[in-house]
């Protein structure tokens, strides 16, 4: 089953709507000089970001800086709905302003909601708008199951992201804005004769960590995205889902500790994740919202990482980079594949392949090492076009009834795979 989860592992799951998704727990540690990742459970889950929605918002800030839109001194007006955003906030009236500085300081050091409305309106004229310009950069970055619909994180049940696409934002600013980047280390700044502090404890105790974002909202429950160095390793954690403040920074310095021994030396960063050397897994915008974890009723295959640890026993595959699926995938003959399936028929669909010839692969390969239910099965697979990029959906066909299709997923999730039932 290992050398299973090594072949896919340039595969990525393919998410039809409409369907529900996962929000819970996850969690994920990347190297951060190769885009390794070293530990993870459950990446690909959808949760909503809370508060980590902010390192978008700054991260368009610094764009906009560096592009001579803005400076550290420009003003941001307060409108009465970025006035009226709820706490934690700066308490600016309507018609009052504050410099670019201040608000991101307001930002990074105490998460503020108001500051955050008050940027995007002034970038992007309405926060709606700038939503949709944050959602577009995440794209453009590689985060491919993220969707933006406020600067702040406040709660709206379509605003949802995943632990991989953070730590994609997270190496993104570390990246993209060094010098920007070191105002995360703050732990208070001065506004308006007041010190205002911060709150991202494990940050300050920590040794080696230097940022980034804390995020909580009754939805979401406690999310920390942390970049720490240790030497020439540095690594990115990301934390969703977590009980407690305290019990999710616990996680996050148990999965440092554990893994970043494992990271690679060296003093530049990965590359962007939305360049052509990866295989991401999404097809078109249609993200679903997170459902309650017990209500989940279709699985998402994960993508595998070669060898990659894993924090706890529930571990979802991580992402390994591309690589040629036809070389890697051993050449056994599959079961003949149809080139039209029953009509309302049931089928289970295991992965999208960038190649035909790949999908025939996997199918056969996981038909040989998992056997059972998937016997004798027929397989079928169906090009998706997604951005001008076609892909090809990988799914075992003629299952008598869903009782039968629902058990070969479960099946599969029992061997750390997912599937997804459908109806032809």
């Amino acid at each position: 089953m290992k050398k299973l989860l090594i072949a896919v592992s340039c595969l990525a799951a393919l998410v039809l709507a409409p369907q529900l998704a996962l929000a819970g727990s996850a969690q994920l540690l990347l190297d951060a000089r190769t885009g390794r990742v070293l530990a993870s459970e459950n990446p690909d889950e959808l949760n909503h970001p809370a508060s980590l929605t902010k390192m978008m918002t700054l991260y368009m800030t610094y764009d906009a800086i560096r592009r001579g839109k803005l400076s550290w001194s420009s003003k941001v007006p307060f409108s009465k709905h970025a006035s009226a955003r709820p706490p934690t906030k700066l308490w600016v009236k309507p018609g009052d302003s504050i410099t670019v500085r201040e608000a991101v300081m307001a930002l990074i050091v105490v998460s503020a909601n108001d500051a955050a409305a008050a940027l995007a309106e002034k970038l992007g004229g309405t926060e709606s708008q700038f939503a949709e310009m944050m959602t577009e950069r995440a794209r453009a970055l590689g985060m491919t199951r993220t969707v933006f619909r406020n600067a702040s994180g406040l709660p709206d049940k379509r605003q949802v992201t995943t632990a991989r696409d953070m730590s994609t934002l997270g190496v993104a600013l570390l990246r993209d804005f060094p010098e920007e980047y070191k105002l995360f280390n703050t732990k208070s700044f001065a506004f308006r004769g007041k010190t205002i502090r911060g709150h991202n404890n494990l940050m300050y105790r920590y040794r080696g960590m230097d940022g980034i974002k804390t995020g909580y909202t009754n939805a979401s429950g406690f999310n920390l995205v942390s970049a720490v160095s240790k030497g020439d390793r540095r690594v990115i954690g990301v934390v969703m889902g977590g009980r407690t403040a305290k019990s999710r920074d616990k996680i996050m310095e148990n999965l440092i500790d554990g893994y970043i021994g494992q990271a690679s030396g060296g003093s530049r960063l990965v590359a962007s994740s939305g360049s052509a050397s990866a295989v991401l897994a999404r097809l078109g915008d249609n993200v679903p919202v997170p459902t309650p974890r017990h209500d989940r009723i279709a699985a998402v295959i994960g993508m595998a990482e070669a060898n990659a640890p894993v924090p706890t026993a529930r571990i979802e595959t991580a992402y390994a980079g591309e690589a040629a699926a036809s070389a890697t995938l051993s050449r056994q003959t599959a079961t003949e594949a149809v080139l039209s399936p029953p009509a309302g028929g049931w089928q289970i669909q295991i992965a999208a392949a960038e190649t035909k010839q790949a999908a025939l692969d996997l199918l056969s390969r996981v038909q040989s090492e998992v056997g059972g239910p998937l016997s004798g099965l027929q397989t079928y697979t169906e090009a998706v076009d997604t951005g001008g990029k076609t892909l090809y959906r990988a799914r075992f066909v003629g299952f008598s009834d869903k009782d039968d299709a629902w058990a070969a997923c479960a099946t599969l999730k029992k061997r750390s795979m997912a599937c997804l039932a459908v109806q032809g």
